[in-house]
């Protein structure tokens, strides 16, 4: 994993499964790199799997399980829900965005899924954890670690929350370009199939680490995307 450190977790095996469970292609509006470099460094990278998470839409997912890869490919998506953005873990169709994020959570397990609540606290980023903190209560885990911070506060918020209600912690990168996949980061306990990873997830076999996207990168991308949105209004 070249210089990536493992963050403050202590129980971190050998036999762990580095993966990245929050990844963003060009098949977001806001994702800059293809499925093909995505996927060239994370194996350079030396992890196991990634989870390819674009925004509303499975469409990557469906070009990264095309590609020879020794990773692991695990299909996700993060659904945009009425109360903020929520991740799905091994589904094998893309769940309708816009729903109550407490009947969105249970659409993923009915479709064989889990459901993870990224960057809960984050103000900017559609956190769910500030709207409605019960969500906590019935997902699956919470994203604990998201590299794309300024100072770090909304991730330790995410700790206590996720301690709160016995909920398991996983980390990723939030990566919304190539080279950025495994700046977070879960460490699974697990064998060495999909199916075992989503079960291992569920019963919070994880640790978490990783390290900080660049200040200048995570800055300038808020900056474009905030651009971006303001023009598709203005066009409208």
């Amino acid at each position: 994993m070249g210089s990536l450190s493992t963050g403050k977790k202590k129980n971190i095996g050998i036999d762990m499964l580095a993966c990245d469970l929050h990844v963003h292609s060009s098949h977001s509006r806001d994702g800059e790199s293809s499925i093909t470099d995505i996927i060239r460094e994370a194996e350079r990278r030396g992890l196991f799997g990634i989870a390819i998470t674009d925004h509303d839409t499975m469409s990557g997912v469906t070009e990264a399980l095309a590609i020879e890869t020794p990773l692991m490919i695990i299909p996700g998506i993060e659904i945009s829900t009425r109360q903020g953005h929520l991740l799905a873990l091994g589904i094998k169709e893309p769940v309708a965005p816009g729903q109550d994020i407490f009947s969105t959570v249970t659409e993923i397990r009915e479709c064989g899924g889990i459901s993870v609540l990224p960057h809960p606290f984050h103000r900017y980023r559609h956190g769910a954890g500030l709207i409605i903190p019960e969500v906590i209560a019935v997902v699956d885990a919470v994203e604990v670690y998201n590299s794309r911070y300024i100072i770090g506060t909304a991730n330790r918020q995410a700790v206590k929350a996720a301690g709160r209600y016995h909920k398991p912690m996983v980390g990723g990168s939030d990566a919304h370009r190539a080279s950025y996949v495994g700046y977070g980061l879960t460490y699974i306990d697990a064998k060495p199939d999909l199916l075992s990873i989503l079960t291992a997830i569920r019963d919070g076999k994880t640790e978490y680490g990783g390290r900080k996207t660049p200040l200048m990168v995570y800055t300038g991308q808020s900056a474009r995307n905030s651009w971006n949105r303001i023009k598709r209004r203005i066009s409208r």
